[in-house]
């Protein structure tokens, strides 16, 4: 069964670094993309940045580039988000998700398929705040 577990989020104050960190297990993801996706309160999940699992390649949103990086370790089987100069706007469940596309294509699919891809973690809250 596979899992992807999310973990690392909490309660910064602006201006703060955080990574998250995406556990991934139970297949190997050669020709998958693993991307990470927030969801503030209220408001629509939206996509962050995803990366190849096989050559590493990246796609990031407007909205964050050049402020997070995702990179992953697949000796450890992890994902992780590194996000720079948090601000309150941050706020949100973060999530990592899985899916057989290229990064780009995972950017930039409409969020109604959202529901449709592989695998899903469960979240974890970041909270920016002072």
């Amino acid at each position: 069964q596979v899992h992807l577990v999310e973990s690392g989020g909490g309660l910064v104050q602006p201006g703060a670094s955080l990574t998250l960190s995406c556990a991934v297990n139970g297949r190997t993801f050669d020709g998958y993309s693993m991307g990470w996706f927030r969801q503030p309160p209220g408001m629509e999940r939206e996509f962050l940045a995803a990366i190849s699992w096989s050559d590493g390649s990246t796609y990031y949103a407007n909205s964050v580039k050049g402020r997070f990086t995702i990179s992953r370790d697949n000796a450890k089987n992890m994902v992780y988000l590194h996000m720079n100069s948090l601000k309150s706007e941050d706020t949100a469940n973060y999530y990592c998700a899985a899916d057989e596309l290229t990064p780009q294509a995972m950017g930039i699919m409409p969020p109604i398929y959202y529901a449709g891809m592989d695998y899903w973690g469960k979240g974890t809250l970041v909270t920016v705040s002072s």
